[in-house]
C-alpha cells in the first residue's frame, strides 16, 4: 500500500468516526423524548437500548469505567 492510499485510508476512516460520533446526540434525544411523553422509564427501553449500543461503540463505558449491571 502506498503513503497516499494509506493516507486516504486514514481520512476516510477519520470521516467514518465522526458521523458515528454524530449519533450518540440522536440517541439521548429520542431517549430524553420517550421519557418527557410517558414519564415512565420501564416503557423507554427500546429507546435506552439503542442510547446503550451506541455509548458502547463510542467507547464511553471505558473512558467513564461504565460496567453493564
Amino acid at each position: 500500500m502506498s503513503k497516499d492510499e494509506k493516507a486516504s485510508t486514514q481520512v476516510a476512516v477519520a470521516a467514518q468516526h465522526d458521523d458515528e460520533m454524530d449519533d450518540w446526540p440522536v440517541e439521548n434525544t429520542k431517549l430524553t423524548d420517550c421519557y418527557y411523553e410517558k414519564k415512565d422509564w420501564r416503557l423507554c427501553k427500546a429507546e435506552m437500548e439503542r442510547f446503550r449500543q451506541c455509548w458502547k461503540v463510542q467507547g464511553n463505558e471505558k473512558r467513564t469505567d461504565m460496567k453493564d449491571a
